[in-house]
């Protein structure tokens, strides 16, 4: 199993309205393809602004292929992310998973 990592801030008066974007575009896309096991959405205030982890769960590399295309590394955008994110990963980071616990 592979675990796609990516990383963005908004302000912190944003963050559920942009949990709630991240979840109808990236996310919900996601666990929609063959091979997706998951998704997750990590949240944290620190200093006015509200940092992001997202986290999708895949089988294999070539799920996270379907998911981002082949330059798979580079974090995947969406039309409205410039009015909510301060700061973003231009890159996202891919992890095996050695342990999985739960369905």
């Amino acid at each position: 199993m592979i675990a796609r990592v990516w990383r963005g801030a908004t302000r912190a008066e944003h963050a559920e309205e942009y949990a709630a974007y991240v979840e109808r575009t990236g996310l919900e896309s996601a666990r929609a393809l063959p091979g997706n096991r998951g998704t997750l959405i990590l949240r944290r205030v620190v200093d006015g602004r509200a940092e992001f982890e997202t986290i999708i769960l895949f089988d294999s590399l070539d799920d996270v292929r379907a998911f981002a295309g082949d330059d798979y590394e580079t974090a995947v955008f969406y039309p409205e992310d410039d009015e909510y994110l301060v700061d973003r990963d231009l890159a996202v980071r891919h992890f095996e998973v050695d342990v999985h616990v739960g369905s």
